[in-house]
């Protein structure tokens, strides 16, 4: 054998490891990428539902806030006194300028 055919040999052999380390490491970026997304994947969707149970939480509390803001100004209101036609003669009054 000489040399020109030993150095084709070894071309050969190296291109084939070349070949074989390309695959490799095609195939652990792959693998690695998978596992990304599957572990953002399971981020996203953890933190969206502590996302949506926070949201509900707020939204229960503002409306317990709501409800009491509304119950206490119709107690307030519940307590005034009314007098249509009192209103009216003070109305006219007004409008006349005697007021």
């Amino acid at each position: 054998m000489n040399t020109l055919d030993h150095l084709l040999e070894i071309e050969a052999e190296a291109a084939a490891l070349v070949k074989d380390a390309q695959a490799e490491a095609d195939r652990r970026i792959h693998e690695n990428e998978e596992k990304n997304r599957a572990s953002y994947d399971e981020f996203f969707k953890q933190e969206s539902y502590r996302l949506e149970a926070s949201l509900s939480g707020e939204k229960e509390k503002i409306t317990e806030q709501y409800q009491k803001a509304i119950d206490e100004y119709r107690k307030e209101i519940s307590g005034v006194n009314t007098d249509i036609n009192k209103f009216a003669s003070m109305f006219d009054k007004f409008l006349a300028g005697e007021g």
